[in-house]
């Protein structure tokens, strides 16, 4: 399985951002992590703090063909960019949105992703896991709409 993995603003900021609420794991160390879990994957990862370059990289997915599946941390572009939302609505292959934190149990304006509904599912509060329990759920997402192709 070939699998895109997207991050938005921030992310880059990992092990030095909050890390009573972040932890202490760098951006790199997550990328080594899923290499390391899902052997027989491939990834590839995309980070940037500009909402048109998220944007142009999801647009090119339709017409590459390259990815089976598309794990997005959109950070707080979750909660406000309609733009990031169409640009996934575009795509046909599953899309998992994965949130390091709890964004229901953090400030109000943090409960609602607007990007949340162009996605297959959602998995939040569970730090770098929630990274890998995307990949599963990418694979899952895969089995089902196989299983009912047939």
């Amino acid at each position: 399985m070939r699998i895109l993995v997207v991050n938005g603003p921030n992310l880059n900021m990992l092990g030095k951002r909050e890390p009573a609420l972040y932890g202490h794991q760098t951006l790199h160390d997550l990328e080594l992590k899923l290499k390391e879990a899902f052997a027989l994957h491939s990834f590839e990862f995309f980070q940037s703090n500009h909402e048109g370059d998220l944007i142009s990289q999801l647009q090119r997915l339709p017409e590459s063909n390259e990815y089976d599946a598309v794990l997005i941390n959109p950070g707080g572009l979750s909660h406000t960019s309609v733009s990031l939302r169409d640009a996934l609505s575009l795509l046909s292959v599953p899309k998992v949105e994965v949130h390091l934190s709890n964004i229901h149990a953090r400030e109000e304006f943090r409960h609602h992703s607007i990007t949340a509904g162009a996605c297959d599912a959602v998995i939040a509060g569970m730090g770098l896991d929630s990274y890998s329990l995307g990949v599963q759920a990418a694979e899952l997402i895969i089995k089902k709409r196989r299983e009912s192709a047939n």
